[in-house]
């Protein structure tokens, strides 16, 4: 996430923390990196001329850098000021308060709008106990409707569509009035994806907006097209007055520059990311907490509250009691993954780590590691999984035929698993060893 944007700002941040005396000289230069890592992360020209001017005139005032480090209170002025821009406080609490409400997602094609309708149903679902009905109104792409319906079904979400219609305007009328007699509490209106260059279409999402009077537009961007986004964002909220955004696409390699943007250029408040392609990965915005993840500082909250949502609680109470104890077995190993697995993915995780973007380049973040490490434990038997000791060099080549894998493999994973269980024995005897999680 924002790994180009992270780099250059790392650089400026470092530099600046090593002077011993702040000067409007030395201020000058960090603003003006500053500056060109923004442009270069393909933040909009007049957003980023607009946050250089207003960090460098806070930084005037000589009671900015009167403290001990003053290097450090540069870099705290330059964090507020980017939260600032990313929406400042934002509380998501009032979202879908009223019951019912109709969410409408609006975007360009290929934003996805789709799988973030099926997203937002299940965030719905789970953290405000809505009971939410999909309604396809996409009927410009092919499949649209059907892979709707097949994510819906994964997660008990149930799809209104109407077969054979050309009238997305219709189908929305309809399935709306359908709601009301199902006494469904919230309703999300995934609509085609267009271009606001196209005015027939523009109109259609019009209408799309007057007929079902929603209590939230939202315009869903995908956050690795840049200044392309912001754009159209602009166009899209002259035309229907978005309430808020959705940006998709954050697990990427994504430059940055719709996240800064969006929010100044429309003045609607960022409020939820995708960071991964699981239907779990749906997030609230907090602008304090991207803008630290931003500077490299990391995000640690929003770690802890992935962790308590996603782990099963009498599993990671049981393992903690057994790592206290100095047990660590393969059937460990292999729950702590499946728990990791759950929070999405590993790229997205570790960048919430504080100083992860310094060393990241010596960090091999495969995921699918994880599919072959689960399929090498798997080849083993119940007897190896709990007493690796016994794996002699006859049973490694029939796990690693077993999987799949090279012997190779299998002597790593091995290798790396002991030294675990070191450092595991070593930190038994330590005091205050607890769960790194509160479950209660």
């Amino acid at each position: 996430m924002f790994d180009q944007l992270q780099s250059r700002l790392d650089k400026v941040l470092t530099a600046i923390r090593g002077e011993g005396k702040i000067t409007e000289s030395n201020i000058d230069i960090a603003l003006r990196d500053v500056r060109r890592a923004l442009l270069e992360a393909d933040v909009n020209y007049k957003v980023a001329k607009s946050f250089i001017n207003l960090v460098k005139e806070k930084s005037k005032g000589h009671k900015v850098f009167t403290s001990i480090k003053p290097g450090e209170q540069f870099v705290k002025l330059l964090k507020d000021e980017l939260t600032n821009f990313l929406g400042g406080e934002v509380d998501n609490s009032d979202f879908c308060k009223k019951k019912p409400s109709i969410i409408l997602l609006s975007g360009l094609q290929g934003s996805g709008k789709t799988t973030t309708s099926v997203k937002l149903a299940y965030y719905l679902k789970n953290k405000k106990n809505r009971n939410s009905l999909l309604i396809a109104a996409d009927l410009q792409r092919p499949a649209a409707i059907e892979q709707l319906q097949i994510l819906a079904s994964e997660q008990n979400i149930e799809v209104f569509s109407l077969k054979n219609s050309q009238d997305p305007v219709d189908v929305v009328k309809k399935g709306i009035e359908y709601s009301k007699t199902k006494s469904f509490d919230s309703v999300i209106i995934d609509t085609a994806g267009r271009l606001h260059i196209d005015n027939l279409l523009m109109d259609e999402i019009k209408n799309i907006r007057d007929i079902s009077k929603p209590n939230e537009i939202l315009y869903v961007a995908d956050s690795m097209t840049g200044q392309d986004a912001v754009n159209s964002a602009i166009e899209f909220n002259n035309l229907l007055d978005i309430t808020g955004i959705i940006l998709t696409k954050l697990d990427g390699d994504s430059r940055g520059g719709a996240a800064l943007s969006l929010r100044e250029c429309t003045k609607k408040p960022i409020k939820f990311i995708g960071t991964g392609e699981s239907i779990k990965s749906l997030d609230g915005f907090h602008p304090e907490r991207m803008a630290s993840r931003i500077l490299g500082m990391g995000d640690i909250i929003s770690l802890v509250e992935k962790a308590e949502q996603s782990f099963d609680k009498d599993v990671a109470i049981s393992s903690a009691k057994r790592l206290k104890e100095g047990l660590f077995t393969f059937e460990d190993y292999k729950s702590q993954i499946q728990q990791i697995k759950k929070m999405g993915s590993l790229s997205s995780l570790m960048s919430m780590v504080p100083g992860f973007s310094k060393i990241k380049k010596n960090i091999n973040l495969n995921e699918d590691e994880f599919k072959w490490v689960e399929a090498i434990i798997n080849s083993m038997t119940k007897k190896e999984r709990v007493s690796p000791e016994i794996i002699n060099g006859s049973r490694r080549k029939r796990i690693a035929t077993g999987s799949g894998r090279t012997v190779q493999e299998v002597n790593t994973l091995i290798k790396q698993f002991n030294q675990m269980k070191i450092m595991i024995k070593k930190m038994k005897n330590k005091k205050n060893m607890n769960l790194p999680f509160n479950f209660g």
